[in-house]
Protein backbone atom coordinates (compact mmCIF):
# COMPACT_ATOMS: atom_id res chain seq x y z
CA UNK A 1 0.00 0.00 0.00
CA UNK A 2 1.27 3.48 -0.86
CA UNK A 3 1.89 5.29 2.42
CA UNK A 4 3.61 8.34 0.95
CA UNK A 5 1.91 11.64 1.79
CA UNK A 6 -0.19 13.24 -0.94
CA UNK A 7 1.60 15.91 -2.94
CA UNK A 8 1.00 19.43 -1.72
CA UNK A 9 -0.69 21.92 -3.99
CA UNK A 10 2.12 24.06 -5.40
CA UNK A 11 1.95 27.68 -4.39
CA UNK A 12 2.24 30.40 -6.96
CA UNK A 13 5.02 32.97 -6.67
CA UNK A 14 4.54 35.59 -3.98
CA UNK A 15 2.41 38.59 -4.78
CA UNK A 16 5.58 40.70 -4.59
CA UNK A 17 7.67 38.45 -6.85
CA UNK A 18 7.48 40.81 -9.88
CA UNK A 19 8.96 43.56 -7.72
CA UNK A 20 12.31 41.77 -7.97
CA UNK A 21 12.39 42.83 -11.63
CA UNK A 22 14.04 46.29 -11.69
CA UNK A 23 12.17 47.69 -14.70
CA UNK A 24 8.78 46.41 -13.50
CA UNK A 25 9.42 47.80 -10.01
CA UNK A 26 10.49 51.22 -11.25
CA UNK A 27 7.60 51.43 -13.72
CA UNK A 28 5.07 50.30 -11.08
CA UNK A 29 6.17 53.02 -8.66
CA UNK A 30 6.17 55.64 -11.40
CA UNK A 31 2.71 54.56 -12.59
CA UNK A 32 1.35 54.76 -9.05
CA UNK A 33 2.39 58.41 -8.94
CA UNK A 34 0.94 59.00 -12.43
CA UNK A 35 -2.35 57.27 -11.54
CA UNK A 36 -2.63 59.34 -8.38
CA UNK A 37 -2.02 62.48 -10.44
CA UNK A 38 -4.68 61.45 -12.96
CA UNK A 39 -7.34 61.07 -10.27
CA UNK A 40 -6.28 64.40 -8.73
CA UNK A 41 -6.57 65.91 -12.20
CA UNK A 42 -10.15 64.63 -12.56
CA UNK A 43 -11.22 66.19 -9.26
CA UNK A 44 -9.45 69.46 -10.11
CA UNK A 45 -10.98 69.68 -13.58
CA UNK A 46 -14.50 69.11 -12.28
CA UNK A 47 -13.98 71.69 -9.54
CA UNK A 48 -12.52 74.24 -11.95
CA UNK A 49 -15.44 73.80 -14.34
CA UNK A 50 -17.76 74.75 -11.49
CA UNK A 51 -15.60 77.78 -10.66
CA UNK A 52 -15.84 78.85 -14.31
CA UNK A 53 -19.63 78.91 -14.05
CA UNK A 54 -20.37 75.51 -15.52
CA UNK A 55 -23.49 73.68 -14.43
CA UNK A 56 -24.06 69.97 -13.97
CA UNK A 57 -23.97 69.33 -17.72
CA UNK A 58 -20.64 71.13 -18.20
CA UNK A 59 -19.14 69.28 -15.22
CA UNK A 60 -20.28 65.98 -16.74
CA UNK A 61 -18.53 66.97 -19.99
CA UNK A 62 -15.20 66.74 -18.14
CA UNK A 63 -15.74 63.00 -17.78
CA UNK A 64 -16.70 62.82 -21.46
CA UNK A 65 -13.52 64.63 -22.47
CA UNK A 66 -11.55 62.18 -20.33
CA UNK A 67 -13.02 58.99 -21.79
CA UNK A 68 -14.30 59.71 -25.31
CA UNK A 69 -10.87 60.09 -27.00
CA UNK A 70 -9.69 56.87 -25.39
CA UNK A 71 -12.80 55.03 -26.54
CA UNK A 72 -12.45 56.40 -30.10
CA UNK A 73 -8.70 55.82 -30.49
CA UNK A 74 -7.94 52.68 -28.48
CA UNK A 75 -8.26 50.30 -31.46
CA UNK A 76 -5.99 52.19 -33.90
CA UNK A 77 -3.62 52.88 -30.99
CA UNK A 78 -3.52 49.15 -30.27
CA UNK A 79 -2.64 48.45 -33.89
CA UNK A 80 0.12 51.05 -33.76
CA UNK A 81 1.44 49.36 -30.63
CA UNK A 82 2.03 46.16 -32.61
CA UNK A 83 3.48 48.03 -35.59
CA UNK A 84 5.79 50.58 -33.96
CA UNK A 85 8.32 50.38 -31.15
CA UNK A 86 6.10 50.31 -28.06
CA UNK A 87 8.70 52.07 -25.94
CA UNK A 88 8.66 55.07 -28.28
CA UNK A 89 4.88 55.00 -28.53
CA UNK A 90 4.61 55.03 -24.73
CA UNK A 91 7.12 57.87 -24.51
CA UNK A 92 5.10 59.88 -27.02
CA UNK A 93 1.81 59.25 -25.22
CA UNK A 94 3.23 60.14 -21.80
CA UNK A 95 4.86 63.28 -23.19
CA UNK A 96 1.54 64.39 -24.66
CA UNK A 97 -0.15 63.87 -21.29
CA UNK A 98 2.60 65.83 -19.54
CA UNK A 99 2.29 68.73 -21.98
CA UNK A 100 -1.51 68.81 -21.65
CA UNK A 101 -1.35 68.85 -17.84
CA UNK A 102 1.42 71.47 -17.80
CA UNK A 103 -0.50 73.72 -20.20
CA UNK A 104 -3.65 73.42 -18.10
CA UNK A 105 -1.67 74.28 -14.95
CA UNK A 106 -0.20 77.30 -16.68
CA UNK A 107 -3.45 78.77 -18.03
CA UNK A 108 -5.22 78.12 -14.73
CA UNK A 109 -2.47 79.81 -12.72
CA UNK A 110 -2.65 82.77 -15.13
CA UNK A 111 -6.43 82.94 -14.60
CA UNK A 112 -6.89 82.49 -18.35
CA UNK A 113 -8.77 79.18 -18.35
CA UNK A 114 -12.15 78.89 -20.10
CA UNK A 115 -14.55 75.93 -20.20
CA UNK A 116 -13.63 75.19 -23.82
CA UNK A 117 -9.89 75.33 -23.04
CA UNK A 118 -10.36 73.07 -20.03
CA UNK A 119 -12.22 70.47 -22.10
CA UNK A 120 -9.71 70.72 -24.97
CA UNK A 121 -6.63 70.20 -22.80
CA UNK A 122 -8.37 67.40 -20.92
CA UNK A 123 -9.05 65.77 -24.28
CA UNK A 124 -5.37 66.17 -25.27
CA UNK A 125 -4.36 64.20 -22.19
CA UNK A 126 -6.96 61.55 -23.01
CA UNK A 127 -5.44 61.15 -26.50
CA UNK A 128 -2.09 60.46 -24.85
CA UNK A 129 -3.72 57.91 -22.58
CA UNK A 130 -5.32 56.17 -25.58
CA UNK A 131 -1.87 55.52 -27.04
CA UNK A 132 -0.56 54.16 -23.73
CA UNK A 133 -3.33 52.12 -22.14
CA UNK A 134 -3.04 48.94 -24.23
CA UNK A 135 0.72 49.12 -24.69
CA UNK A 136 1.31 49.28 -20.93
CA UNK A 137 -0.59 46.00 -20.57
CA UNK A 138 1.11 44.49 -23.58
CA UNK A 139 4.68 44.97 -22.30
CA UNK A 140 4.02 43.22 -18.97
CA UNK A 141 5.07 39.75 -20.26
CA UNK A 142 8.39 41.33 -21.27
CA UNK A 143 9.03 42.71 -17.78
CA UNK A 144 8.33 39.57 -15.70
CA UNK A 145 8.59 35.81 -16.14
CA UNK A 146 5.67 33.78 -17.48
CA UNK A 147 4.94 32.41 -13.98
CA UNK A 148 4.67 35.93 -12.58
CA UNK A 149 2.14 37.37 -15.05
CA UNK A 150 -0.79 36.79 -12.67
CA UNK A 151 1.10 38.51 -9.85
CA UNK A 152 2.03 41.41 -12.14
CA UNK A 153 -1.65 41.81 -13.09
CA UNK A 154 -2.55 41.75 -9.38
CA UNK A 155 -0.04 44.43 -8.52
CA UNK A 156 -1.20 46.60 -11.42
CA UNK A 157 -4.82 46.23 -10.24
CA UNK A 158 -3.76 47.22 -6.72
CA UNK A 159 -1.93 50.18 -8.22
CA UNK A 160 -5.06 51.44 -9.94
CA UNK A 161 -7.34 50.85 -6.95
CA UNK A 162 -5.05 52.55 -4.44
CA UNK A 163 -4.77 55.54 -6.79
CA UNK A 164 -8.55 55.56 -7.26
CA UNK A 165 -9.05 55.62 -3.49
CA UNK A 166 -6.30 58.06 -2.49
CA UNK A 167 -6.05 60.35 -5.52
CA UNK A 168 -9.42 62.13 -5.17
CA UNK A 169 -8.86 62.63 -1.43
CA UNK A 170 -5.40 64.14 -1.92
CA UNK A 171 -6.69 66.23 -4.82
CA UNK A 172 -9.55 67.57 -2.72
CA UNK A 173 -7.19 68.62 0.07
CA UNK A 174 -4.80 70.28 -2.39
CA UNK A 175 -7.64 72.19 -4.07
CA UNK A 176 -8.91 73.46 -0.72
CA UNK A 177 -5.42 74.65 0.25
CA UNK A 178 -4.02 76.08 -2.99
CA UNK A 179 -6.60 75.80 -5.80
CA UNK A 180 -6.92 73.69 -8.98
CA UNK A 181 -3.73 75.01 -10.63
CA UNK A 182 -1.52 73.24 -8.09
CA UNK A 183 -3.43 70.00 -8.70
CA UNK A 184 -2.77 70.23 -12.43
CA UNK A 185 0.91 71.01 -11.80
CA UNK A 186 1.29 67.97 -9.55
CA UNK A 187 -0.36 65.83 -12.23
CA UNK A 188 2.11 67.12 -14.82
CA UNK A 189 5.05 66.29 -12.56
CA UNK A 190 3.64 62.81 -11.94
CA UNK A 191 4.28 61.85 -15.57
CA UNK A 192 8.00 62.61 -15.34
CA UNK A 193 8.76 59.42 -13.43
CA UNK A 194 7.20 57.24 -16.13
CA UNK A 195 9.03 59.18 -18.84
CA UNK A 196 12.37 58.65 -17.10
CA UNK A 197 11.83 54.90 -16.63
CA UNK A 198 10.76 54.42 -20.23
CA UNK A 199 13.65 56.53 -21.53
CA UNK A 200 16.28 54.38 -19.79
CA UNK A 201 14.55 51.04 -20.52
CA UNK A 202 16.57 49.19 -23.12
CA UNK A 203 13.89 47.15 -24.86
CA UNK A 204 15.16 44.64 -27.44
CA UNK A 205 14.06 45.67 -30.94
CA UNK A 206 11.25 43.63 -32.48
CA UNK A 207 12.30 41.35 -35.36
CA UNK A 208 10.03 42.02 -38.33
CA UNK A 209 11.56 40.42 -41.44
CA UNK A 210 8.70 41.71 -43.62
CA UNK A 211 8.68 45.21 -42.18
CA UNK A 212 5.86 47.01 -40.40
CA UNK A 213 2.22 46.49 -41.33
CA UNK A 214 -0.03 49.28 -42.58
CA UNK A 215 -2.33 50.66 -39.89
CA UNK A 216 -5.56 49.72 -41.68
CA UNK A 217 -4.34 46.19 -42.38
CA UNK A 218 -3.17 45.83 -38.78
CA UNK A 219 -6.59 46.87 -37.45
CA UNK A 220 -8.34 44.37 -39.73
CA UNK A 221 -5.86 41.64 -38.75
CA UNK A 222 -6.61 42.34 -35.08
CA UNK A 223 -10.35 42.11 -35.69
CA UNK A 224 -9.92 38.76 -37.51
CA UNK A 225 -7.79 37.45 -34.68
CA UNK A 226 -10.33 38.35 -31.99
CA UNK A 227 -13.21 36.81 -33.99
CA UNK A 228 -11.33 33.53 -34.43
CA UNK A 229 -9.85 33.15 -30.92
CA UNK A 230 -12.52 31.39 -28.79
CA UNK A 231 -10.55 31.53 -25.55
CA UNK A 232 -9.88 35.26 -25.86
CA UNK A 233 -13.50 35.87 -26.90
CA UNK A 234 -14.58 34.18 -23.65
CA UNK A 235 -12.42 36.63 -21.69
CA UNK A 236 -14.01 39.57 -23.53
CA UNK A 237 -17.50 38.16 -22.95
CA UNK A 238 -17.02 37.66 -19.24
CA UNK A 239 -15.40 41.09 -18.95
CA UNK A 240 -18.39 42.72 -20.62
CA UNK A 241 -20.91 40.89 -18.43
CA UNK A 242 -19.04 41.91 -15.31
CA UNK A 243 -18.34 45.55 -16.00
CA UNK A 244 -21.83 46.50 -17.22
CA UNK A 245 -23.32 45.46 -13.86
CA UNK A 246 -20.29 46.07 -11.63
CA UNK A 247 -19.94 49.62 -12.96
CA UNK A 248 -23.19 50.45 -11.19
CA UNK A 249 -21.31 50.52 -7.88
CA UNK A 250 -18.88 53.21 -9.05
CA UNK A 251 -21.62 55.23 -10.76
CA UNK A 252 -24.03 55.23 -7.80
CA UNK A 253 -21.73 55.15 -4.77
CA UNK A 254 -21.58 58.95 -4.46
CA UNK A 255 -25.38 59.11 -4.52
CA UNK A 256 -25.85 56.46 -1.82
CA UNK A 257 -23.15 58.08 0.34
CA UNK A 258 -24.74 61.55 0.18
CA UNK A 259 -28.32 60.30 0.34
CA UNK A 260 -29.32 57.18 2.30
CA UNK A 261 -26.05 56.97 4.26
CA UNK A 262 -25.94 60.72 4.98
CA UNK A 263 -22.15 60.97 4.68
CA UNK A 264 -19.95 63.98 4.00
CA UNK A 265 -17.27 64.24 1.32
CA UNK A 266 -14.74 62.96 3.86
CA UNK A 267 -16.93 59.97 4.61
CA UNK A 268 -17.21 59.23 0.89
CA UNK A 269 -13.41 59.26 0.72
CA UNK A 270 -13.33 56.67 3.51
CA UNK A 271 -15.70 54.47 1.52
CA UNK A 272 -13.35 54.63 -1.47
CA UNK A 273 -10.48 53.84 0.88
CA UNK A 274 -12.30 50.68 1.97
CA UNK A 275 -12.37 49.50 -1.64
CA UNK A 276 -8.64 50.14 -1.98
CA UNK A 277 -7.89 48.32 1.27
CA UNK A 278 -9.94 45.34 0.09
CA UNK A 279 -8.03 45.30 -3.19
CA UNK A 280 -4.70 45.15 -1.33
CA UNK A 281 -6.01 42.33 0.89
CA UNK A 282 -7.23 40.43 -2.16
CA UNK A 283 -3.87 40.76 -3.87
CA UNK A 284 -2.16 39.33 -0.78
CA UNK A 285 -4.54 36.33 -0.60
CA UNK A 286 -4.82 35.39 -4.25
CA UNK A 287 -1.39 33.72 -4.73
CA UNK A 288 -2.43 31.10 -2.16
CA UNK A 289 -5.96 30.67 -3.57
CA UNK A 290 -5.27 30.53 -7.31
CA UNK A 291 -3.55 27.09 -7.41
CA UNK A 292 -6.58 25.53 -5.71
CA UNK A 293 -9.18 26.84 -8.17
CA UNK A 294 -9.48 27.03 -11.93
CA UNK A 295 -9.61 30.49 -13.48
CA UNK A 296 -13.24 29.98 -14.43
CA UNK A 297 -14.24 28.96 -10.90
CA UNK A 298 -12.23 31.75 -9.30
CA UNK A 299 -13.71 34.49 -11.52
CA UNK A 300 -17.23 33.07 -11.13
CA UNK A 301 -16.96 32.98 -7.31
CA UNK A 302 -15.52 36.51 -7.19
CA UNK A 303 -18.22 37.88 -9.49
CA UNK A 304 -20.97 36.35 -7.35
CA UNK A 305 -19.34 37.69 -4.18
CA UNK A 306 -19.18 41.15 -5.76
CA UNK A 307 -22.86 40.86 -6.76
CA UNK A 308 -23.83 40.02 -3.19
CA UNK A 309 -21.90 42.99 -1.78
CA UNK A 310 -23.49 45.40 -4.26
CA UNK A 311 -26.93 44.26 -3.12
CA UNK A 312 -25.89 44.56 0.54
CA UNK A 313 -24.79 48.17 0.05
CA UNK A 314 -28.26 48.95 -1.26
CA UNK A 315 -29.90 47.46 1.85
CA UNK A 316 -27.76 48.52 4.82
CA UNK A 317 -28.27 51.84 6.61
CA UNK A 318 -25.03 51.87 8.59
CA UNK A 319 -21.95 53.53 7.04
CA UNK A 320 -19.80 50.99 8.89
CA UNK A 321 -21.68 48.08 7.32
CA UNK A 322 -21.39 49.72 3.90
CA UNK A 323 -17.63 50.15 4.43
CA UNK A 324 -17.30 46.44 5.30
CA UNK A 325 -19.26 45.49 2.17
CA UNK A 326 -17.02 47.74 0.10
CA UNK A 327 -13.95 46.12 1.65
CA UNK A 328 -15.15 42.73 0.41
CA UNK A 329 -16.14 44.27 -2.93
CA UNK A 330 -12.57 45.55 -3.37
CA UNK A 331 -11.26 42.04 -2.79
CA UNK A 332 -13.69 40.60 -5.36
CA UNK A 333 -13.04 43.44 -7.83
CA UNK A 334 -9.28 42.94 -7.85
CA UNK A 335 -9.73 39.17 -8.17
CA UNK A 336 -11.89 39.47 -11.27
CA UNK A 337 -9.87 42.19 -12.95
CA UNK A 338 -6.46 40.65 -12.31
CA UNK A 339 -7.59 37.18 -13.47
CA UNK A 340 -9.18 38.52 -16.65
CA UNK A 341 -6.25 40.84 -17.40
CA UNK A 342 -3.66 38.09 -16.89
CA UNK A 343 -5.68 35.66 -19.03
CA UNK A 344 -5.90 38.22 -21.82
CA UNK A 345 -2.14 38.82 -21.76
CA UNK A 346 -1.28 35.11 -21.73
CA UNK A 347 -3.70 34.15 -24.51
CA UNK A 348 -2.43 36.67 -27.06
CA UNK A 349 0.67 36.08 -29.22
CA UNK A 350 3.27 38.83 -29.37
CA UNK A 351 2.30 39.98 -32.88
CA UNK A 352 -1.33 40.66 -31.89
CA UNK A 353 -1.01 41.35 -28.16
CA UNK A 354 -1.44 45.12 -28.12
CA UNK A 355 -4.29 45.25 -30.63
CA UNK A 356 -6.04 42.37 -28.82
CA UNK A 357 -5.71 44.14 -25.48
CA UNK A 358 -7.19 47.22 -27.16
CA UNK A 359 -10.43 45.25 -27.58
CA UNK A 360 -10.19 44.27 -23.92
CA UNK A 361 -9.91 47.94 -22.95
CA UNK A 362 -12.72 48.84 -25.35
CA UNK A 363 -15.05 46.37 -23.64
CA UNK A 364 -14.19 47.71 -20.19
CA UNK A 365 -14.46 51.37 -21.09
CA UNK A 366 -17.61 50.88 -23.14
CA UNK A 367 -19.16 48.80 -20.35
CA UNK A 368 -18.34 51.45 -17.76
CA UNK A 369 -19.71 54.25 -19.93
CA UNK A 370 -22.94 52.43 -20.77
CA UNK A 371 -23.28 51.08 -17.24
CA UNK A 372 -22.87 54.54 -15.71
CA UNK A 373 -25.62 56.03 -17.86
CA UNK A 374 -27.87 52.98 -17.54
CA UNK A 375 -27.64 52.67 -13.77
CA UNK A 376 -28.16 56.39 -13.39
CA UNK A 377 -31.46 56.05 -15.24
CA UNK A 378 -32.41 52.99 -13.17
CA UNK A 379 -31.71 54.96 -9.98
CA UNK A 380 -33.96 57.79 -11.21
CA UNK A 381 -36.79 55.35 -11.91
CA UNK A 382 -36.52 53.04 -8.88
CA UNK A 383 -34.45 54.90 -6.29
CA UNK A 384 -30.80 54.55 -5.32
CA UNK A 385 -31.25 51.64 -2.91
CA UNK A 386 -33.35 49.60 -5.32
CA UNK A 387 -30.88 50.18 -8.14
CA UNK A 388 -28.09 48.60 -6.06
CA UNK A 389 -30.22 45.53 -5.41
CA UNK A 390 -31.15 45.29 -9.10
CA UNK A 391 -27.49 45.62 -10.14
CA UNK A 392 -26.46 42.89 -7.70
CA UNK A 393 -29.21 40.54 -8.84
CA UNK A 394 -28.44 41.22 -12.50
CA UNK A 395 -24.74 40.50 -12.02
CA UNK A 396 -25.54 37.27 -10.18
CA UNK A 397 -27.79 36.04 -13.02
CA UNK A 398 -25.33 37.16 -15.71
CA UNK A 399 -22.51 35.33 -13.92
CA UNK A 400 -24.53 32.13 -13.70
CA UNK A 401 -25.30 32.31 -17.43
CA UNK A 402 -21.77 33.21 -18.46
CA UNK A 403 -19.93 30.57 -16.45
CA UNK A 404 -21.11 27.87 -18.87
CA UNK A 405 -21.47 29.75 -22.13
CA UNK A 406 -18.21 31.71 -21.77
CA UNK A 407 -15.92 29.30 -19.98
CA UNK A 408 -12.54 30.77 -19.17
CA UNK A 409 -9.63 28.49 -20.08
CA UNK A 410 -7.88 26.62 -17.28
CA UNK A 411 -4.81 26.25 -19.49
CA UNK A 412 -3.62 28.88 -21.90
CA UNK A 413 -2.57 27.83 -25.37
CA UNK A 414 1.13 28.07 -26.21
CA UNK A 415 1.29 31.23 -28.32
CA UNK A 416 5.07 31.16 -28.75
CA UNK A 417 6.12 31.90 -32.33
CA UNK A 418 6.51 28.76 -34.47
CA UNK A 419 7.62 28.83 -38.09
CA UNK A 420 6.32 25.35 -38.84
CA UNK A 421 5.10 26.04 -42.36
CA UNK A 422 7.63 25.11 -45.04
CA UNK A 423 9.10 27.91 -47.08
CA UNK A 424 7.51 28.36 -50.49
CA UNK A 425 9.37 29.28 -53.65
CA UNK A 426 6.18 30.42 -55.35
CA UNK A 427 6.25 33.85 -53.72
CA UNK A 428 8.78 36.62 -54.16
CA UNK A 429 10.70 37.96 -51.18
CA UNK A 430 9.68 40.01 -49.24
CA UNK A 431 6.24 39.51 -50.75
CA UNK A 432 4.31 41.84 -52.99
CA UNK A 433 1.30 43.86 -51.88
CA UNK A 434 -0.81 42.24 -54.59
CA UNK A 435 -3.48 39.63 -54.33
CA UNK A 436 -5.65 38.08 -53.19
CA UNK A 437 -3.76 34.79 -52.83
CA UNK A 438 -5.65 31.51 -52.84
CA UNK A 439 -3.98 28.64 -50.96
CA UNK A 440 -5.15 25.08 -51.71
CA UNK A 441 -4.06 22.24 -49.45
CA UNK A 442 -4.87 18.68 -50.53
CA UNK A 443 -5.15 16.03 -47.81
CA UNK A 444 -5.45 12.25 -48.39
CA UNK A 445 -7.58 10.68 -45.65
CA UNK A 446 -8.83 7.11 -45.27
CA UNK A 447 -12.63 6.78 -45.12
CA UNK A 448 -12.63 5.47 -41.54
CA UNK A 449 -10.75 8.58 -40.36
CA UNK A 450 -12.79 11.15 -42.26
CA UNK A 451 -15.00 12.23 -39.34
CA UNK A 452 -12.08 12.67 -36.96
CA UNK A 453 -10.14 14.58 -39.62
CA UNK A 454 -13.03 16.99 -40.27
CA UNK A 455 -13.35 17.69 -36.53
CA UNK A 456 -9.60 18.22 -36.21
CA UNK A 457 -9.63 20.72 -39.07
CA UNK A 458 -12.07 23.10 -37.33
CA UNK A 459 -9.39 24.59 -35.03
CA UNK A 460 -6.98 24.58 -37.98
CA UNK A 461 -9.45 26.77 -39.87
CA UNK A 462 -9.65 29.17 -36.93
CA UNK A 463 -5.85 29.32 -36.85
CA UNK A 464 -5.78 30.21 -40.56
CA UNK A 465 -8.27 33.03 -39.92
CA UNK A 466 -6.41 34.27 -36.84
CA UNK A 467 -3.18 34.57 -38.78
CA UNK A 468 -4.62 36.34 -41.83
CA UNK A 469 -7.08 34.27 -43.88
CA UNK A 470 -10.17 36.19 -44.96
CA UNK A 471 -12.07 33.09 -46.14
CA UNK A 472 -11.56 29.42 -45.28
CA UNK A 473 -13.25 26.17 -46.29
CA UNK A 474 -12.79 22.41 -46.32
CA UNK A 475 -14.15 20.37 -49.24
CA UNK A 476 -14.50 16.65 -49.91
CA UNK A 477 -13.86 15.37 -53.42
CA UNK A 478 -17.18 14.06 -54.79
CA UNK A 479 -15.42 11.57 -57.07
CA UNK A 480 -12.79 10.41 -54.58
CA UNK A 481 -14.04 10.67 -50.95
CA UNK A 482 -10.53 10.06 -49.61
CA UNK A 483 -9.40 13.44 -50.92
CA UNK A 484 -10.07 16.62 -48.95
CA UNK A 485 -9.15 20.07 -50.22
CA UNK A 486 -8.65 22.92 -47.77
CA UNK A 487 -8.82 26.40 -49.27
CA UNK A 488 -8.23 29.80 -47.78
CA UNK A 489 -7.81 33.28 -49.16
CA UNK A 490 -5.30 35.88 -47.97
CA UNK A 491 -5.49 39.51 -49.02
CA UNK A 492 -1.96 39.72 -50.46
CA UNK A 493 1.24 37.81 -51.07
CA UNK A 494 3.00 39.67 -48.27
CA UNK A 495 0.17 38.94 -45.84
CA UNK A 496 0.54 35.23 -46.61
CA UNK A 497 4.27 35.45 -45.96
CA UNK A 498 3.42 36.94 -42.57
CA UNK A 499 1.50 33.72 -41.87
CA UNK A 500 4.66 31.76 -42.64
CA UNK A 501 7.15 33.90 -40.74
CA UNK A 502 5.50 36.09 -38.09
CA UNK A 503 2.16 34.74 -36.89
CA UNK A 504 2.18 30.97 -36.47
CA UNK A 505 2.23 29.63 -32.90
CA UNK A 506 3.14 26.36 -31.21
CA UNK A 507 -0.57 25.73 -30.57
CA UNK A 508 -1.30 26.14 -34.29
CA UNK A 509 1.44 23.61 -35.02
CA UNK A 510 -0.07 21.16 -32.52
CA UNK A 511 -3.54 21.47 -34.08
CA UNK A 512 -2.17 20.99 -37.59
CA UNK A 513 -0.15 17.96 -36.48
CA UNK A 514 -3.31 16.42 -34.99
CA UNK A 515 -5.16 16.83 -38.30
CA UNK A 516 -2.19 15.39 -40.18
CA UNK A 517 -2.19 12.31 -37.92
CA UNK A 518 -5.47 11.20 -39.54
CA UNK A 519 -4.09 11.32 -43.09
CA UNK A 520 -3.03 8.25 -45.01
CA UNK A 521 0.70 7.42 -45.12
CA UNK A 522 2.25 9.62 -47.76
CA UNK A 523 -1.09 11.41 -48.12
CA UNK A 524 0.15 14.95 -48.01
CA UNK A 525 -0.57 17.61 -47.53
CA UNK A 526 0.14 18.99 -51.00
CA UNK A 527 0.05 22.79 -51.15
CA UNK A 528 -0.63 25.08 -54.12
CA UNK A 529 -0.50 28.87 -54.14
CA UNK A 530 -2.60 30.81 -56.66
CA UNK A 531 -2.70 34.55 -57.15
CA UNK A 532 -5.51 36.50 -58.76
CA UNK A 533 -4.56 36.62 -62.42
CA UNK A 534 -5.45 40.27 -62.95
CA UNK A 535 -3.10 41.30 -60.13
CA UNK A 536 -0.02 40.40 -62.22
CA UNK A 537 1.56 42.84 -64.64
CA UNK A 538 2.01 41.48 -68.20
CA UNK A 539 3.08 43.12 -71.41
CA UNK A 540 -0.15 42.01 -73.09
CA UNK A 541 -2.19 42.90 -70.02
CA UNK A 542 -5.92 43.18 -70.55
CA UNK A 543 -7.94 45.82 -68.72
CA UNK A 544 -8.04 44.80 -65.07
CA UNK A 545 -11.30 43.60 -63.62
CA UNK A 546 -12.21 44.56 -60.08
CA UNK A 547 -10.75 42.17 -57.46
CA UNK A 548 -13.04 39.47 -56.12
CA UNK A 549 -14.74 40.16 -52.82
CA UNK A 550 -13.05 38.61 -49.84
CA UNK A 551 -14.81 38.20 -46.53
CA UNK A 552 -13.44 39.74 -43.38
Amino acid sequence: MNTSPPPETPLEPSMWAPMRRPVFRALWIAQLAANMGTWMQTVGAQWLMGDLGGGAFEVALVQTATTLPVFALVLPAGALGDILDQRRLLLGGQLLMFLGAAALAGVTAADAATPLMLLTLTGVMAVGEAFCISSFQSIQPELVSHDEIHQAALLNSVNGNVARAAGPAVGGVLISLTGPAATFAVNALSFLGVLVVLYFWRRPPAHRPLGAEHVRGAILAGARYVRSAPQFSAVLGRSGLFIVFAGGLWALLPAVARGPLGMSAGGYGLLLGSVGLGAVAGAALLPAIRPRMSTNALVTAAMMLYAAMVAVIGVVTSPFAAALALLVSGLAWVTVLSALSASAQILLPAWARTRGLAYYQLVFMGGQALGGVGWGLVADWTGVRASFVIAGAGLFLATAAGMRRMTLPSRANDVTLSRHWPETEAMEWPGRDIGPVLVMVEWQVAREHAGAFIDAMRPVGKARRRTGATMWGLYEDMEDPTVFVETFTVSSEREHLRQHLERGTVEDQVQEALAKSFTSPGGGPTVRHLIWAYALDREDELPKAPPPAVGR
